[in-house]
């Protein structure tokens, strides 16, 4: 993996939103972690058994709510404080800061001479793209109050990104959703993804979906394209959405819950294909089912239009609805799709080639500095913001 002389002698810290479970963006920050070996660790809360211990050779510095141990299940009724916690993380002293950002990480307040490189793999969902969709299922009660909150939010977002020195984007259509919301330039790398983890194998009857069992991943339009068509569908995953899920879904359709890496290697290279219906930034399951010999069969949007080859790794289907999935479904051939073209493709995304193309974005930015003439302001504003609403805890090292 590609060293960095420049960074050789410098204090650095890695800035990830939450560590609970281990997901794609988790999945990332493991090789952030990785370029950055002598790095501290910090983290809004930690949960070391929803990590499955990948963090504990480490250490992580936790905020305040880490007092209220929250878990993967039950953290999202904390979303309004997670700005005021991320921004009470101490990081004096550091000369490097690398924040990993879906949400609020990129929020971090380093000292004044420190370069701020953010990994983004999103601008927080629910403020932004996701805005509407999440007031439409408040009720009518909730509905004014959540709206304002995310008015506030939206606030502290954009003042928080002018903060940073450089941005580095998980996708083109995060770049451009950087760009329109935060009036900032960003650099895309593609994410790193294990793909040594996965290899071709004996091809079973099933579908999959791989995924986090939540509204925005759009599940529903699988599970009812699957039981239209009677076709075998593993759903693989866990989530708020799940017994709603589960009451839609026909005999064809078998829910596995959370699987383990090694259960999910096997389900990816057994299955027809992967199926995906939600706009995904990048989608790094993806990205694993063509490392696995299996093509993906997603919705025409977002970052799997850069990561699926139509006709040679992957379908598409054009509107996020049953009827649209169903119709590709109708002309899905398993026999047309080769297990090594789908593997050729997964090859473009190694560890080995985000660590040479992050390392050398950082290198750059530490030999030119932080940037001061656009962010001085924003910078003073947000030190003297920092910690409202929250009391300022001291360092919590899980």
């Amino acid at each position: 993996m590609h060293a960095i002389p420049a960074a050789t002698n410098l204090r650095v810290a890695l800035v990830h939103d939450f560590l609970l479970d281990l997901r794609g963006a988790e999945r990332v920050f493991l090789e952030l972690c990785a370029i950055f070996p002598q790095a501290d660790i910090f983290s809004a809360v930690y949960d070391p058994v929803g990590t499955q211990g990948r963090f504990e050779d480490r250490g992580v510095i936790t905020s305040g709510l880490q007092r209220l141990r929250p878990t993967a299940r039950n953290f999202r009724p904390l979303l309004p404080f997670y700005p005021a916690a991320i921004e009470s993380l101490d990081l004096r002293g550091y000369d490097l800061v690398v924040s990993s950002s879906s949400a609020w990480a990129h929020g971090v307040i380093p000292d004044e001479n420190a370069v701020h490189v953010c990994y983004c793999h999103n601008p927080f969902r629910y403020a932004w793209t996701e805005r509407e969709a999440t007031l439409e299922a408040r009720s009518g009660l909730v509905r004014p109050v959540l709206a304002q909150v995310m008015h506030r939010w939206r606030q502290w977002d954009f003042i928080a990104a002018q903060r940073v020195d450089a941005y580095v984007a998980n996708s083109k259509t995060t770049q451009q959703r950087i760009e329109r919301y935060f009036s900032r330039e960003s650099t895309v790398i593609y994410p790193a993804v294990e793909i040594d983890r996965f290899s071709p194998g004996a091809l079973g009857e099933h579908h999959l979906v791989l995924s986090e069992l939540i509204a925005h991943k759009r599940i529903e339009v699988v599970v009812r394209a699957a039981s239209r068509l009677g076709l075998p569908l593993i759903v693989a995953g866990d989530g708020p959405d799940a017994r709603r899920l589960q009451r839609l879904a026909g005999p064809s359709v078998r829910f596995a819950g959370r699987v383990s890496d090694h259960e999910a290697a096997r389900l990816l290279r057994t299955a027809q294909s992967l199926i995906v219906a939600a706009t995904e930034e990048f989608g790094i399951a993806a990205v694993e089912a063509q490392a696995s010999g299996r093509p993906v069969i997603a919705l025409r949007a977002g970052g799997l239009l850069e990561t699926v080859i139509e006709g040679k790794t992957g379908l598409f289907f054009d509107r996020p609805e049953p009827a649209s999935l169903c119709a590709t479904l109708d002309r899905f051939d398993p026999s047309v799709f080769q297990p090594e073209d789908c593997v050729a493709q997964a090859q473009r995304f190694s560890p080995e080639r985000f660590g040479n193309e992050f390392s050398a974005v950082v290198e750059q930015m530490l030999t030119r500095g932080p940037a001061r003439s656009s962010t001085g302001q924003h910078r003073d504003a947000a030190r003297r913001s920092r910690g409202r609403g929250l009391a300022r805890p001291g360092r919590t090292r899980s």
